[in-house]
């Protein structure tokens, strides 16, 4: 017998969702996260990318401010107002110091209780599908920076422009998991979940000749109904959630 999935934690306040581009958190991620802020609790979005390198038909110069704004709008549909970019370049993000410093930057700053990241394995689907590498080197660093972002000793500049070391984190969740260990219902947060996506316009026009709608529905019912089964039936999210 298939075991079953945890509910996520509740009994947390702020969370950080660290991730590499506009548009990663919309396809599921979302859903839960319109409940959370439902709930009264606080996300922050963290995107290491404006993911300029996007479009195709887009230039980065015209593609980044454009991607920008339709995540501000997709991030605002679910309840999230603070929205940063990290400026690392779209398509080439290197994992190492420099991005496990910015983001340990970021926990630090917005001293959060949860942290959520995206899969950070080579693969997708039980190895049907190779990830990309900036998902690969964001989730990763991510995972990496959590512990980076208490420890005094490590980044010790960052303590000198402010940042005190921040040890709160609980537990980071990772979204996309092929081994999730925990789901939260998407059930309330599914049609903002839906609008959130479809907010990423030009983006999913550019991907797909499908009617947006039909296409953002599609997939947040692929992805809600994959764990349904080992969550008592009901659509869900799942996570593969670390405790720290």
């Amino acid at each position: 017998m298939t075991d079953q999935l945890k509910p996520m934690p509740e009994n947390w306040q702020r969370a950080l969702a660290v991730v590499a581009h506009p548009d990663d958190l919309e396809y599921g991620c979302a859903a839960a996260i319109a409940h959370w802020t439902d709930g009264g609790r606080d996300v922050t979005y963290v995107l290491a990318t404006r993911g300029e390198a996007g479009i195709d038909t887009c230039p980065p110069t015209e593609c980044a401010p454009l991607r920008e704004r339709e995540q501000r709008a997709s991030a605002a549909v679910v309840g999230v107002s603070e929205v940063e970019f990290l400026n690392h370049r779209d398509g080439v993000i290197e994992y190492g110091i420099d991005l496990r410093r910015d983001i340990a930057a970021a926990v630090r700053r917005h001293r959060p209780e949860l942290v959520i990241t995206l899969n950070h394995r080579e693969t997708w689907a039980g190895g049907a599908y190779w990830n990309t590498p900036d998902h690969v080197a964001v989730g990763r660093a991510t995972l990496d920076a959590v512990g980076d972002a208490g420890n005094r000793w490590i980044f010790s500049e960052l303590i000198e422009q402010g940042l005190e070391p921040w040890n709160g984190v609980r537990w980071v969740a990772v979204a996309g998991s092929d081994t999730p260990t925990h789901a939260q219902d998407a059930g309330p947060g599914y049609e903002r979940g839906v609008r959130s996506l479809l907010e990423h316009r030009a983006y999913i026009e550019a991907l797909t000749d499908e009617d947006p709608e039909a296409y953002a529905r599609s997939i947040l019912d692929m992805g809600t109904s994959q764990v349904a089964d080992r969550f008592g039936g009901r659509p869900a999210v799942g996570f593969e959630v670390f405790s720290r």
